[in-house]
């Protein structure tokens, strides 16, 4: 095996690109027009940037947001999933998937094989929803669980 096959290459990114980067992962609505003239350009070329990000996936679209607490997921946890062996994790996966309070899942190392964000009404949600729905997952030995207290900060990676 190549290992060159695993180096991802990084697309060709100029200062315009990135000023356009900064702009749009700030404001994912703010119109192209207005973006030309914070750069410089036309309209036509922001268009043409961003359509050339998309397609090289430097950016995936824009998508709304839906505030957890607005829409009455209070509770913020984060649960480290052991597996009996590693081959379960496919399956395991499959099955945490299936429930939609989970809303991201990461396969990591460290203590872990897994490690899920969820999102629940209350702690009691939280409770059954560990207890009845994640716990008896075949191939997951034991879980470990935090509740977050609040979220100080979110952002994306720096547009250098």
């Amino acid at each position: 095996m190549n290992t060159n096959e695993f180096i991802e290459i990084v697309p060709d990114i100029d200062a315009l690109d990135e000023k356009i980067l900064k702009l749009i992962t700030k404001n994912a609505r703010i119109p192209f027009l207005e973006v030309a003239r914070e750069c410089g350009v036309s309209g036509a070329a922001i268009h043409q940037r961003v359509q050339r990000l998309l397609n090289i996936g430097v950016v995936s679209g824009s998508e709304f947001i839906i505030n957890p607490q607005k829409m009455g997921y209070n509770t913020c946890a984060y649960m480290g999933i052991y597996l009996d062996k590693a081959t379960f994790h496919k399956k395991v996966v499959e099955e945490l998937e299936k429930i939609p309070e989970i809303v991201e899942c990461h396969y990591i190392t460290g203590q872990y094989a897994i490690f899920v964000k969820m999102q629940t009404k209350t702690n009691k949600h939280l409770k059954k929803l560990i207890e009845e729905q994640i716990q008896p997952i075949e191939g997951i030995s034991r879980t470990e669980t935090f509740i977050s207290l609040e979220q100080e900060f979110k952002r994306q990676v720096p547009v250098i």
